[in-house]
């Protein structure tokens, strides 16, 4: 399992990943530490835990904002698709109608056609 060095509030911390996962993990780190510099720079020298503790509940705050944005949308894609399948519903009843409606038009021209051959004919 590789290891990765990663740097958060100037200190360096080394932490196993899977296979694959080195760059991620480093992106991860970077931008966490992003979050400790930002609290450190509002609050100055507060302390390493706290610092820590406070960019983590500012993730988990982004987490929870992004976990109901996207149960928003998949509500919204959910309404969306069955307005989808109300108006495929839809089409395919009226091409139903329609379908009847040729056939049935078809057919009185065909009985016209008929009569109109047979009082030639005769």
């Amino acid at each position: 399992m590789p290891q990765v060095a990663v740097i958060i509030n100037g200190k360096t911390y080394r932490m196993a990943c899977d296979e694959g996962q080195e760059q991620h993990l480093l992106s991860l780190a970077k931008q966490f530490d992003s979050y400790v510099g930002h609290l450190k720079d509002s609050f100055g020298e507060i302390g390493d835990q706290r610092l820590t503790v406070m960019a983590g509940v500012m993730v988990t705050d982004e987490l929870v904002e992004l976990q109901k944005k996207l149960r928003n949308v998949e509500t919204e894609l959910a309404s969306l698709r069955r307005t989808r399948d109300d108006a495929l519903d839809k089409v395919s009843v009226r091409e139903s109608e329609l379908v009847n409606s040729l056939n049935s038009a078809a057919e009185k021209i065909e009985k016209i056609s008929t009569k109109l051959t047979a009082q030639q004919v005769g």
